[in-house]
């Protein structure tokens, strides 16, 4: 599994694909939805794990944008604004979220599950 974690907390996103790394899942990452296009670019994710709100592109804005680049690509939405039945309520075309702070066994469990959509 390829994997491009995206938020605008560096600290967390890189801390997050070492320890995805270390489950043996290839995982980028980037702190802008500029950054996470032009890496989806150079590569071929199956999934992206987006922060909703991030400065200059919102995930929800970079899951659109990668959709139509990448098709068959899978997400994964990360809040840290509200829980996740408020964030489906007000659904952004995926099916998958996490409430921040984000635990690894949470996340391992909602990639597996994304990509068998």
């Amino acid at each position: 599994m390829k994997a491009l974690l995206v938020d605008d907390e560096k600290e967390l996103v890189a801390t997050l694909a070492e320890r995805l790394m270390f489950r043996d899942i290839e995982a980028d990452w980037a702190t802008s939805g500029q950054e996470a296009l032009k890496l989806a670019e150079e590569t071929r994710y199956d999934l992206a794990v987006l922060d909703v709100k991030m400065p200059r592109m919102s995930g929800i804005t970079l899951m659109k944008r990668l959709r139509e680049r990448h098709p068959g690509m899978k997400f994964i939405f990360m809040t840290g604004h509200g829980s996740e039945e408020d964030f489906r309520s007000g659904s952004a075309d995926a099916s998958h979220y996490l409430v921040k702070p984000v635990k690894l066994e949470a996340l391992l469990e909602k990639m597996k599950a994304a990509l068998n959509d």
